[in-house]
């Protein structure tokens, strides 16, 4: 079964010499097979050509019974022209013929008869061809007579019904200007051909529109047909009848094509105005749709909050400000409004003293403490309900704090000083500054102040933690600087100046400077209109407040935040330190006794004695929870052997942290933020330790010892001092 009969195809013109001449010996043959056949060539059944007749066509018009015998002679003097024509082209450039060939390519019939004829049966073609001529090159010319003949005997009857022709031009000039052949022919030469390509294309514009290399594909892998020479009369009235069958069809098509168009011309206009209206319909359901399913969602989440009751939904915590900071506060978010909540409801283990401020749907915790390293904490909101009822449920959040960490300066008479930041055994201790000469330090959450001597003179810097971004600040002169400390909360730094050229009568002597961490000019504190020379001073912690004693003993509180002016609280002789959280200092009197004093109210009470007593402390360092006290140990004669460091807690309670012996000296000791260690500076072997020659001399070996409070074991023992836990540098 030939492949034609799945897949119909236009039938190839000629457009190589070979078809050319393959072209005329067929035109002859189909002349002599009409001699013969005469007008048994030609179907006169009047059904095949009913079709026609109702729809004429240009292309294909319908040829009557009476004209079948000069149809004949027009088709023999058409081809016998054709041929004249195909042998005068034939010397021609073959880019002109396979250019014609690609615009006059045309569908073949359905089922096209097989050729009845070959080239030996021929006799103008020679023998001797047929023999050595390709398989595709006889099919080719098998082709061509077919299109040859059916083209003579549209010429034919394009001559006999010459006034349907034209009213079948009008009309596919009306109906089929929207299908544009893109290789529309210029040569008068095929004007025959195009009236039939037209009306096939019209019903199958993928025959058109195939490329003139999928032809030759196409004629290459189509096996040719078998036949004998007795069969050519049958083969030229298989011809003519295909052709009036094509016709037929041709016609038909047209018909449809003219119908199909000319609705569509008519409906053109309503058609996208129907799309547009049941698009916008589909629309307005889909949104719809998605409305509905929200407002489900919604509800359904809405019970279900409402049969749950409420739940966390958000936390906010900075657990490492947390551990070197009080006032931290840890933020809980529910997912609705919430009733009121007062204090009793929340809870915080292990324990820590905390204020709860409660609105809306959150709910802060604030610690007026800083937290421990390395503990996880939980808070627990019981009996918590929405604003608008339902029911009753326990909120609760658990975090985890960090790992302390802590910086210390080692002085080095040969080397560079340098501040080293280390965790708590040590191992992983990292140098941050370095400098030929560095007197104290501070540390706030984010910033590093260092002090330095450079030409027998006090610099001031101000660095990252990990001592990038230096910067310096700018003096109120040149001279000396000491007793420095921070404000992580004000942004300020605090220290003592005094001018390099000092006198009785000139010069400024341990002035109360501070100034911005960020840079700006120093501002002398004064006390009226007076610049105060000042003995002793601390920053209240957590605060921009200062506490100072002046040279006449006068102790006075100034806060920065607010414009209270300076506040007299006394007559004292010493700071020993001011509490985190509470507000309270610890003050020594000028007769001796050491007081409580409330910061804010200016009351105070007599310091609690120890149990057991110690005796009297000669420094005391306040931490949440307790104080850290610098005692002499005495033998059993009662005499001074040595010095301890006692933890005393705010039971009065005390334990032994760390103690010397008569050799060593115990030079500071102060708490981690939270108050869970302690680091105690000792300087070994006094004797063989000499103080060094900076401004602020210390012995040249000191160790700083760390201890866990709540357990009051040692953790490490560590080369170096001013533990940036303290809030002033070491005492000499």
């Amino acid at each position: 079964m030939s492949t034609d009969d799945e897949r119909p195809d236009a039938p190839a013109v000629p457009r190589t010499r070979a078809e050319m001449r393959a072209a005329r010996e067929a035109a002859a043959a189909a002349a002599a097979a009409a001699d013969t056949s005469g007008a048994d060539a030609v179907d006169p059944n009047p059904t095949a050509g009913s079709s026609s007749a109702d729809a004429p066509s240009a292309d294909a018009p319908s040829v009557a019974p009476s004209a079948v015998p000069s149809a004949e002679a027009g088709a023999r003097g058409a081809g016998e022209a054709l041929t004249a024509r195909a042998s005068a082209a034939a010397p021609s450039e073959p880019s002109a013929l396979a250019g014609g060939a690609a615009d006059a390519a045309e569908p073949a019939p359905e089922k096209p008869a097989p050729a009845a004829s070959t080239r030996e049966s021929t006799p103008d073609a020679p023998a001797s061809r047929s023999r050595f001529e390709p398989a595709d090159e006889r099919e080719a010319a098998m082709r061509a007579a077919m299109v040859e003949a059916a083209a003579a005997a549209a010429a034919a009857t394009e001559a006999a019904n010459r006034p349907a022709d034209v009213s079948s031009r009008s009309a596919r000039s009306t109906t089929g200007s929207s299908a544009i052949d893109p290789f529309a022919r210029s040569s008068t030469e095929f004007a025959s051909r195009s009236a039939t390509d037209s009306a096939t294309r019209s019903t199958d514009t993928d025959s058109a529109t195939r490329s003139l290399s999928g032809e030759r594909s196409d004629e290459t892998t189509r096996p040719s047909p078998a036949s004998t020479s007795d069969d050519a009369p049958a083969e030229a009235a298989r011809t003519t009848a295909g052709v009036s069958s094509r016709s037929a069809r041709t016609t038909t098509g047209e018909s449809s094509s003219a119908t199909s168009a000319s609705a569509r011309t008519t409906t053109g206009e309503s058609a996208p105005t129907s799309e547009k209206s049941g698009a916008s319909r589909r629309f307005a359901l889909a949104l719809a749709s998605v409305l509905g399913i929200l407002v489900l969602v919604g509800a359904g989440l809405g019970a279900v909050s409402l049969t749950q009751g409420p739940r966390i939904t958000a936390t906010q915590v900075d657990p490492m400000h947390a551990i070197e900071s009080s006032g931290s506060r840890v933020i809980l978010t529910a997912n609705q409004s919430l009733a009121p909540i007062d204090d009793s409801q929340v809870t915080v283990k292990p324990a820590v003293p905390f204020t709860v401020d409660a609105s809306g749907r959150g709910i802060g915790v604030r610690f007026t403490v800083p937290l421990d390293d390395s503990t996880k904490y939980t808070i627990t909101v019981a009996g918590v309900t929405g604003a608008g009822g339902g029911p009753t449920t326990t909120l609760t959040k658990s975090f985890t704090t960090p790992a302390s960490s802590i910086f210390l300066l080692k002085r080095d008479a040969k080397k560079k000083d340098t501040i080293f930041r280390t965790d708590l055994t040590g191992e992983k201790a990292v140098p941050v500054f370095s400098d030929d000469k560095i007197n104290d330090f501070r540390a706030t959450s984010n910033l590093l102040v260092v002090s330095v001597e450079e030409d027998e003179v006090s610099k001031l810097y101000v660095m990252n933690r990990d001592g990038s971004n230096k910067h310096e600040l700018k003096l109120p002169g040149v001279g000396y600087i000491g007793s420095i400390q921070v404000s992580d909360r004000g942004g300020l730094v605090g220290y003592t100046y005094s001018d390099q050229e000092l006198s009785d009568t000139e010069g400024r002597a341990s002035v109360l400077v501070t100034q911005p961490l960020s840079g700006g000019d120093p501002t002398i504190v004064k006390v009226g209109d007076k610049e105060a020379n000042i003995l002793v001073w601390q920053f209240v912690p957590d605060s921009a407040a200062m506490l100072f004693i002046d040279f006449d003993g006068a102790l006075s509180l100034i806060d920065h935040s607010a414009d209270s002016g300076v506040q007299s609280l006394g007559l004292a002789t010493d700071i020993q330190g001011v509490s985190r959280g509470t507000y309270t200092a610890v003050i020594e009197r000028l007769d001796g006794s050491v007081v409580d004093l409330n910061l804010a109210d200016g009351t105070e009470q007599p310091l609690a004695a120890s149990d057991p007593d110690y005796g009297t402390a000669s420094t005391i360092t306040p931490f949440p929870g307790g104080t850290l006290r610098h005692v002499a140990s005495l033998d059993e004669t009662g005499m001074p052997n040595g010095q301890a460091i006692v933890r005393v807690g705010d039971d009065g309670k005390a334990v032994k942290i760390a103690e010397v012996g008569p050799s060593d000296s115990i030079l500071q000791a102060c708490a981690s933020p939270s108050g869970q260690y302690a680091a105690v500076a000792i300087a070994p072997n006094l004797a063989d330790n000499p103080y060094d020659q900076m401004l602020l001399p210390l012995p040249q070996t000191v160790q700083t010892h760390l201890f866990d409070l709540r357990t009051g074991k040692e953790l490490v023992a560590l080369t170096g001092f001013d533990a940036s836990w303290c809030a002033t540098a070491p005492h000499y």
